[in-house]
Parts: structure tokens; sequence; C-alpha cells
């Protein structure tokens, strides 16, 4: 009888390197991947639908080397651009409050007055 090997060969050794996944992911976040697409849906010659998709994946170093840094001013991904929106808005109504009251205060003085003027000439 005549006995079977069932060992796998061993890869080539000048073959293909292969990477990991953790050298792909490290690659494509250190210089960034575009992924653009356009999806349209047309009925006789009618444009019904139109989708533009862009994905940009990089790291945060890449993106701000692009000049794409939008997570740091919304506030629902950053605490500090959270707080810049409510003291945005603090100083907004503190503002109109204070419109409103000196708009009031002008109108207590000239209804003061107006009743001064008033008093003076009944008497």
């Amino acid at each position: 009888m005549t006995e079977v090997d069932y060992r796998q060969a061993a890869p080539p050794a000048n073959g293909p390197s292969t990477a990991n996944l953790a050298d792909i992911l490290e690659r494509v976040l250190d210089k960034g991947i575009v992924i653009a697409g356009d999806i349209k849906i047309d009925l006789l010659d009618i444009e019904l639908l139109t989708i533009r998709l862009r994905l940009f994946v990089a790291s945060v170093d890449t993106a701000r080397k692009a000049g794409i840094d939008w997570w740091e001013t919304d506030p629902a991904l950053s605490s500090k651009a959270a707080r810049s929106e409510l003291r945005e808005e603090n100083d907004r109504l503190r503002e109109r409050l204070e419109a409103l009251e000196s708009a009031d205060d002008g109108d207590v003085s000239s209804a003061s007055a107006s009743t001064r003027t008033k008093d003076k000439a009944g008497s």
C-alpha cells in the first residue's frame, strides 16, 4: 500500500507578501482614501432623484491636513462646540433682554413724564 501525504505545501518564498488587516488599515488612515459615486434615477428622460456620495476615510491628522475638521464645531460631536453654542445663545438672549428692558424703561419714563404734564395742566 502507498501512503498519502496530507501535509500542505509551504507557500512560495518569493510570492506576493501578505499584509494583515492592521497594516492595511494603518496605510489607509495614514494616506486617506476617497470613495465617490453618483446614483441617478430617471424616468422617460426626467430626472427623479440624484444622490451624490462622497466618502473620505482617513485619520484625524490626515483629515486636518486636507482641511476637514467639521467634527470640532458640531455640538452633537464636541462638548467644546456645545459649550460655545450655549455661550453664544446666552449672549444673544442677554442682548435681547437688555433691549427689552431699555425699551420698557423708555416707556416708563415717557409715561411718567406725560402723567406729570397732565397733572400740571389740571392744576
